[in-house]
């Protein structure tokens, strides 16, 4: 299938899929005149990159990591490969201090309405 069947299918954009391809997590095949040709495996390659990415991780990690992705009943799962679990909880360390630091944030917008 060509690029607009799959950005239908999946809800990406061509754009999109260009860049997961540019980014080495999408390798269609290529017909002589250069077009990109989509497997089925493709479409279940698509949901899990985006579900890895609705997850907060980049595209650099999911390259590491796409091998490690699950799809199944309940949607796309990871199995803790080596070095994924490190990975995630970085993550979710880096996030947990973002929340800090909005949570702080709130506190002083707080503080200087509540002075006027």
């Amino acid at each position: 299938m060509h690029i607009g069947e799959v950005a239908a299918r999946t809800g990406v954009s061509a754009r999109a899929l260009r860049h997961y391809e540019d980014s080495g997590l999408l390798v269609p095949e290529r017909m002589g005149n250069g077009y990109r040709v989509y497997a089925e495996a493709d479409i279940v390659r698509v949901a899990q990159i985006r579900a890895m990415i609705s997850a907060g991780l980049g595209t650099a990690v999911i390259k590491r990591y796409l091998d490690c992705a699950r799809l199944g009943d309940h949607g796309t799962s990871l199995e803790m490969c080596p070095d994924l679990r490190a990975e995630l909880d970085s993550i979710a360390e880096r996030l947990s201090v973002k929340q800090a630091a909005l949570r702080e944030t709130q506190r002083r917008l707080r503080e200087l309405t509540a002075a006027g």
